[in-house]
């Protein structure tokens, strides 16, 4: 399958399930006498490494410890690491999405809908009531995203930005950064040439236990660019508690556009919600009809031009201009 999406999908990341690969230590290692060590510090290299050396360094170190080497399956792990390894992982944009929640999404799309007895027959029928609702829940959740507005957690000016432009939802997800910030402490800064890099060491509380952890956001103030090792908006589109720590300790106000991904707005015309419906009860509206009698318009421009280089170009030219 690797090989295939590589082909067909050249510039797609593929990523393994990290979820799997971890659930099968016990099979694999249920017979070393160190078994538990090995878990603890496989768990601790994937979830706690934020640099590629630390997680090669930490790797190179359990296996002479345990005496791994002629482990094939954990060889072949090693090999493959930047496919699920998150340290390797989230310098790409995921949409935050996890390991799991594909499955997850596709369970709760179907969630009350069907079951492991529902026929063929019932599962079309009930297909196209799952489809009316959630085309029903789009509309009524773009609704409230322009009606409504969730306040802000704090007064800083930078969240009223994502206040103002961002989904419930998202902003939601945005404002859980700035009240995580109340864990976070800057213990260190280092001047450079291309800017300073702050040590911001958070607070991590999990049920009852909490740990120190360090990470480091690197600020170039006069470009306002800045970059954390957690690599949380690279990874989901939302900056970060660690960011926010040193945005506010340089007394910025604002943040730049960049910062805002357009896909989060809540004033964004969705491609899909322009498409026509032939759900009961739901009638396309007339920007829809629109939109689908130009795109068959256009359909049979592109059938026509293609093959004709000049009139081609000419149709790209006078879209472009």
């Amino acid at each position: 399958m690797q090989n295939a999406i590589q082909i067909v999908f050249p510039n797609t990341k593929h990523r393994w399930c990290l979820w799997h690969i971890l659930k099968k230590l016990p099979e694999k290692f249920g017979y070393h006498v160190d078994k538990g060590s090995i878990f603890t510090t496989i768990h601790s290299l994937v979830y706690d490494c934020q640099f590629v050396e630390d997680f090669k360094n930490g790797w190179r170190v359990m296996v002479e410890r345990f005496h791994l080497y002629e482990n094939e399956w954990l060889a072949g792990l090693y090999e493959n690491r930047e496919c699920w390894v998150p340290c390797y992982l989230k310098i790409t944009f995921w949409v935050g999405m996890s390991t799991t929640q594909c499955s997850e999404s596709m369970h709760a799309f179907f969630d009350g809908y069907v079951h492991s007895k529902t026929t063929s027959k019932q599962f079309v029928e009930q297909y196209e009531q799952t489809l009316r609702n959630k085309v029903d829940k789009e509309f009524q959740a773009g609704f409230k995203s322009f009606s409504q507005m969730v306040p802000c957690a704090s007064r800083y000016g930078i969240e009223k930005q994502f206040q103002a432009v961002y989904t419930i939802s998202k902003f939601k997800e945005a404002q859980e950064e700035f009240t995580g910030k109340m864990y976070c402490d800057l213990v260190s800064v280092s001047e450079g040439l291309s800017g300073a890099t702050y040590e911001v060491r958070e607070d991590v509380i999990n049920d009852e236990h909490s740990k120190k952890k360090s990470f480091f956001v690197s600020f170039q103030r006069d470009k306002c660019e800045i970059t954390c090792s957690c690599h949380n908006f690279e990874f989901r589109g939302i900056i970060c508690k660690h960011m926010i720590a040193v945005l506010v300790r340089n007394d910025v106000k604002s943040i730049p556009e960049r910062y805002i991904l357009r896909r989060w707005r809540r004033d964004v015309s969705r491609a899909h919600t322009r498409l026509s419906m032939n759900y009961d009860g739901l009638i396309s509206m007339p920007g829809q009809l629109k939109y689908d009698k130009m795109c068959q318009r256009f359909a049979t421009l592109a059938d026509l031009t293609a093959e004709d280089e000049a009139k081609f170009d000419a149709i790209i030219d006078w879209i472009d201009s």
